[in-house]
């Protein structure tokens, strides 16, 4: 009965009809990359990699080497995601390609208290096409289409959203300042209502550092986020430290969650492949997500 009842709340939020002020398809807020979930989901500002493509596609623009990236989730409560991603350089342009496959399974359907009727399945997707260009100096813009579906029970829907993301490196050695609104766009009808999209706009920055004689490499980053159509304001933040090229260790916070607060995760390295892995605590009674993320670039 806990697991019908948080199921129950889960897909409220993910998927049903939603009210005035409210939206949906919360898949979509789900991050990519064990290490920008790790670092508090600062990854508009923290991205360094093809990850970019989910957080902000202006940060594309700086990262040169052609990459493929796959992430595995385990989400509270029988929630999964299969995420993935692939990098490459044409006409001296980056594009990225991604794709999210998120299922929450054996959902019970109950008319009354005992046994369930029957169960079944939700399932969301959505394909993105990425990519940026430097617009004056060490100002970067990117942008990301998304193809988006959503299926529960015998209901259907679809539709499309934008991403548009600047990065600016400032004078600062290290320095970046990056801002982003995402999933700008409209689904048709779910029965009888379109889901709203979680538009979503970041302001943040990150710093990046060394120290040569230790091979120690830092990253710290912090954002702003508001959901443009609901109340919802968050703070996220977190750092990474490097050593050698080899081990990293990470750690994030984000404010405004009831049930979550503090990440973390390790990375390690080893030629081009990176294998990281995040933890996500829960509170409540929900759980703990593990997120693992496979990366090679070539």
């Amino acid at each position: 009965m806990k697991k019908l009842f948080i199921t129950f709340l889960l897909l409220s939020s993910i998927t049903l009809a939603q009210s005035a002020g409210n939206s949906g398809l919360s898949f979509l807020k789900f991050g990519f990359g064990a290490r920008n979930i790790a670092m508090g989901d600062a990854g508009s500002s923290a991205s360094n990699d093809l990850s970019a493509l989910f957080y902000n596609p202006s940060r594309l623009v700086s990262s040169e080497q052609n990459e493929v990236m796959f992430m595995h989730s385990e989400w509270i409560q029988d929630v999964r995601s299969e995420v993935g991603g692939i990098k490459w350089n044409m006409f001296s342009l980056p594009w990225a390609v991604g794709f999210n496959v998120t299922s929450v399974n054996d959902i019970e359907v109950r008319e009354r208290p005992g046994e369930p009727i029957s169960t079944f399945n939700a399932n969301y997707f959505f394909g993105s096409l990425s990519s940026g260009f430097n617009v004056i100096n060490n100002l970067d813009f990117g942008i990301t289409f998304k193809y988006l579906y959503e299926g529960l029970l015998n209901d259907e829907s679809s539709g499309y959203g934008f991403d548009f993301g600047l990065n600016y490196s400032t004078p600062i050695e290290g320095l970046t300042a990056s801002t982003v609104i995402k999933n700008v766009g409209s689904m048709s009808a779910l029965r009888e209502e379109e889901t709203k999209l979680p538009a979503d706009f970041r302001l943040g920055g990150a710093y990046n550092f060394n120290l040569e004689t230790a091979r120690l490499d830092f990253i710290i980053a912090g954002e702003f986020q508001k959901y443009l159509n609901t109340d919802d304001v968050h703070i996220n933040g977190g750092g990474e430290i490097i050593y050698n090229q080899t081990f990293a260790g990470r750690i994030g916070y984000q404010t405004g969650y009831e049930a979550r607060g503090f990440t973390g995760g390790v990375g390690i390295m080893w030629n081009n492949l990176r294998f990281d892995y995040a933890y996500m605590p829960f509170s409540l009674g929900l759980g703990n997500a593990n997120l693992f993320s496979i990366q090679f670039k070539f």
